[in-house]
């Protein structure tokens, strides 16, 4: 019988690793791009072609299906694998991050959160006992731990003493999620390491977490609008805070050169809604740098996408038309664009696991950022 969780390093070229995690649903090859299906749908893409693109697991959000279509619906409905069509292993989010920036916030204390929806003005509790509920219900083979995720630029006693109680809820996460039966028997719980840019409070927060003790962990708190260099030098510490026999997830993360400056700093595994949110906008990843295909100059360029790409939009149609359909706001060109980014960056992926198992990753990242921002 397949392992509930499994991971196991294949590789590692300085900080950098690769692997595979092997759960019930399916193995993940790590360093792991994993696409944001917020709703049930990564956006403008059936599943089936997610999975053609080399996705192994996708994301779901806790926040957003809680409230719609609701989780004891989708577990009346059979869970979020069946209900739409994914397989595969889903990672889902605990809800807390999209609870503090989405919804009017009325009450947080040391029970949880209590809040409006930003879809009705509904009030709602959310609880670590709560979020690891919903994740049970949905299905999730990962499930995160409920946390709080403050700014980086807020005072510093505000950011210790978020991060203090964010890893009280970790261990009622921990609690919650092991009363869950046979939902516990064949999922993982992954912490998240929270203390903004301080290395101190993130030291606190990872010996916090160890003694909790999760399958994996995750580094929160970043990409909220710190910038690249100052996530940069938090990843310099943080990551080897963390247990080196467990997968390391930065959360929310990020463009092309992010991916390839944390996979150089021991990530394994991401997910962020830049690829298709940027598809639907006219912006495709390329491996010479972004390029935004409602720009005039493209109107009549018969060249693919990105000549190195190997998915079936750049094999099958011209920047020009590309550049038609985002003109004209036809529904085809989100499609495609979509599943050129989401392709891109599992290629990117497949391209760091391979140098990191050819001991050549040094070499890859440099010749990566000479480049990338060719355009």
């Amino acid at each position: 019988m397949t392992e509930r969780f499994d991971f196991r390093i294949d590789a590692t070229d300085g900080k950098a690793r690769t692997g595979r995690i092997a759960m019930l649903r399916g193995e993940i090859h790590t360093p792991a791009f994993m696409p944001v299906g917020t709703s049930a749908t990564v956006k403008a893409m059936k599943p089936e072609a997610v999975r053609k693109t080399g996705a192994d697991i996708i994301l779901g959000n806790t926040y957003h299906l809680m409230l719609r279509p609701g989780a004891e619906r989708m577990a009346r409905l059979g869970g979020l694998h069946s209900f739409m069509n994914w397989s595969r292993p889903i990672l889902t989010d605990s809800g807390g991050y999209q609870v503090m920036s989405l919804s009017d916030l009325n009450k947080l204390t040391e029970e949880g959160v209590e809040f409006r929806s930003h879809l009705d003005g509904s009030k709602h509790m959310l609880t670590p006992e709560r979020s690891m509920e919903i994740q049970r219900l949905l299905g999730s083979d990962i499930v995160m731990a409920f946390d709080e995720c403050p700014r980086a630029d807020r005072p510093f006693a505000e950011i210790e003493a978020s991060m203090e109680m964010s890893m009280r809820w970790a261990r009622r996460s921990r609690e919650a999620f092991d009363a869950g039966g046979e939902h516990a028997s064949g999922a993982a719980l992954f912490g998240i390491q929270q203390g903004a840019l301080d290395e101190g409070l993130r030291a606190r927060s990872a010996e916090a977490l160890r003694e909790v003790g999760f399958d994996g962990y995750a580094i929160g708190g970043l990409a909220v609008g710190e910038g690249q260099e100052a996530m940069f030098a938090t990843l310099d510490f943080a990551p080897g805070q963390l247990p080196e026999d467990a997968p390391r997830y930065l959360m929310g993360v990020g463009k092309p050169d992010d991916l390839v400056g944390a996979v150089e700093r021991g990530i394994d595994m991401f997910d962020c809604v830049l690829p298709s949110r940027s598809g639907r906008n006219g912006q495709a990843f390329t491996w010479t740098g972004p390029i935004n295909l409602r720009n005039a100059r493209f109107a009549e360029d018969l060249e693919p996408l990105d000549p190195r790409c190997t998915c079936d939009t750049c094999a099958s149609y011209s920047r020009a038309y590309l550049h038609h359909l985002n003109k004209a706001g036809e529904i085809l060109g989100a499609m495609l664009m979509t599943e050129h980014n989401i392709a891109f960056y599992q290629q990117l992926m497949q391209a760091m696991r391979d140098a990191i198992g050819a001991g050549e990753f040094s070499r890859f990242a440099a010749d990566f950022r000479r480049d990338y921002g060719k355009n």
